[in-house]
């Protein structure tokens, strides 16, 4: 079918309210911005009809209040895979969604403007299944995919480690073969979903040093020798659990290897390329939610007589918040219309994780400070927004990072 273009409004965790009324707190929903939207197909439309719904009724209204408490929003992970939404950008046969990423994508920035646990929660889903999805055995994903995509079991994705985060390729975490098994010995670090996770996609030496020496291997989540150390204290994303997680000597079959010995790091490459637009999109809705609430505030504020949203100062403000999330919604969107199309698309996502998420650290400041002293109080939304937006440069590969691989394709690899 034609593409489709549909006015859809965001969902917020939590709303701006003017400065007069405190008796809610400053959950109150404001009025959204329209988000135009280019969705390929009816079935498309349906689905974001059906995430902005579960987003307004079930995730918004809680969203500040859990996040001050550090709550893991579990139950709103197991209605998302009954509803069919953990599975999204995967085959159908093994209980996925069959949507391309383009439509992923934009279900994924629904659910981070509601709020970002769990927004970045189904990214990091989704990346977890990515290994066996493309790189498994038939038998492996009929196994295993069905209750990984709709089963309600959540995911965890386990390359990073204390002393390898950029430098993935010098992981020090060991898988020693012992007859039909392996024994997987050390530590990853700040895995999202540590310690509650179903199962972890986990990266392990298995040969020599560099990249070559890495395999891949699906590790449930009550493995023996498994645990997860006290959660990370972090200025934002408080509900969504970060920590280390010790193998100690977990033992699991070979059946459980993904892809060929040695594979495992070209594996992780290309999940983190589309996972980092997984971010992009996450980023998006964090910047959306921002302005939308600025927007409602700087309406409703009124000052010298009129509204603050009468000043040119302002006025320029969120002209200019407004064209950073357009550029970066679309920079996402030709990206995930490239891996659609089965054409080459790493350069592309890094480009859109860097420009996203950089416009989301803008735009979450600038909210602030179009709210003043109040955008600085947690009666509103937006210091959230600000604390939540400055991780996204960080996971899935930092932003200086980003820029490496993108001049990497434009000028070739370093020549030192």
């Amino acid at each position: 079918m034609p593409n489709r273009e549909e006015s859809v409004m965001p969902h917020q965790g939590g709303a701006a309210r003017s400065a007069s009324d405190k008796g809610d707190g400053g959950r109150r929903a404001g009025a959204p911005q329209p988000v135009d939207r280019q969705l390929p197909t009816d079935e498309a439309r349906d689905l974001l009809s059906l995430v902005r719904d579960i987003a307004q009724r079930e995730i918004a209204p809680n969203a500040a209040d859990e996040e001050d408490a550090g709550h893991f929003p579990r139950e709103i992970f197991r209605l998302l895979s009954d509803s069919g939404l953990l599975g999204l950008p995967y085959d159908s046969a093994f209980g996925g969604g069959d949507q391309p990423y383009e439509v992923y994508l934009q279900v994924l920035e629904e659910l981070a403007a509601a709020r970002l646990t769990v927004g970045l929660g189904v990214s990091v889903h989704s990346l977890s299944c990515h290994a066996l999805a493309g790189y498994g055995s038939k038998e492996q994903q009929t196994e295993h995919l069905p209750a990984m995509l709709g089963g309600g079991l959540l995911g965890a994705y386990c390359l990073s480690e204390p002393a390898s985060g950029s430098d993935a390729a010098s992981l020090r975490t060991k898988a020693v073969r012992d007859g039909d098994d392996w024994v997987i010995t050390g530590t990853k670090a700040w895995i999202t979903h540590g310690g509650v996770a179903d199962f972890y996609t986990v990266l392990a030496r298995t040969g020599g040093e560099g990249a070559r020496g890495i395999s891949a291997f699906l590790v449930p989540g009550d493995a023996e020798g498994l645990n997860a150390a006290v959660p990370e204290k972090k200025m934002g994303m408080k509900g969504s659990p970060t920590a280390q997680i010790n193998f100690d000597a977990v033992r699991v079959s070979d059946a459980r290897r993904i892809g060929d010995e040695g594979q495992g790091f070209a594996i992780a490459l290309s999940a983190l390329d589309s996972g980092r637009l997984g971010i992009a999109a996450c980023a998006v809705g964090v910047a959306q939610a921002a302005l939308d609430a600025a927007v409602s505030y700087a309406t409703e504020r009124r000052q010298f007589g009129r509204p603050i949203a009468d000043f040119q100062g302002l006025r320029f403000m969120l002209a200019d918040m407004a064209t950073q999330i357009e550029a970066g919604r679309a920079l996402y969107l030709a990206a995930a219309r490239l891996r659609d199309a089965g054409r080459p698309f790493s350069k592309q996502a890094a480009m859109a994780k860097l420009l996203c998420t950089d416009a989301a650290m803008k735009v979450t400041t600038d909210a602030v400070q179009v709210l003043g002293g109040y955008g600085y109080t947690a009666d509103f939304p937006v210091e959230r927004f600000m604390r939540e937006a400055k991780v996204l440069q960080i996971v899935e590969g930092t932003n200086q990072i980003q820029r490496m691989v993108i001049a990497r394709h434009l000028a070739g690899p370093d020549s030192r």
